[in-house]
């Protein structure tokens, strides 16, 4: 097995350079090309959470072996959570697309602060 990890500031910027990246760890790990935008989706919506969780950076762990898994967690919280009904819909999305998706709560069981998946 494979590890492949960036840090990252969640500004939009730097989601098309994670997009691209993720795309090519799909190619990588052999996806096709609608379940490797599908992953991509997954990368970028689970940033997104971190965003509206309040963080600044988050740290992205790929590993590639018979699967490609990633943990996206957040780093640096400086903001508030944000009450939003993207939220939801992010993790609906994740979900379609996934199934299996855990979110881990910080200690107040608030807070967003890691999401893991595997495709």
């Amino acid at each position: 097995m494979e590890k492949f990890s960036v840090t990252l500031p969640l500004t939009g910027e730097y989601l098309t350079t994670v997009r691209l990246t993720t795309g090519g760890l799909c190619a990588l790990a052999g996806f096709d090309v609608d379940s490797a935008e599908d992953f991509k989706v997954c990368v970028t919506e689970s940033l997104l959470i971190l965003k509206r969780n309040g963080f600044r950076q988050a740290v992205i762990d790929f590993t590639i072996g018979e699967s490609l898994g990633c943990t996206v967690c957040g780093k640096e919280r400086i903001g508030e959570k944000e009450e939003a009904l993207e939220e939801e819909i992010s993790r609906a999305l994740l979900a379609a697309l996934l199934g299996q998706v855990d979110f881990v709560k910080d200690a107040t069981g608030e807070v967003v602060e890691k999401i893991a998946f595997e495709g």
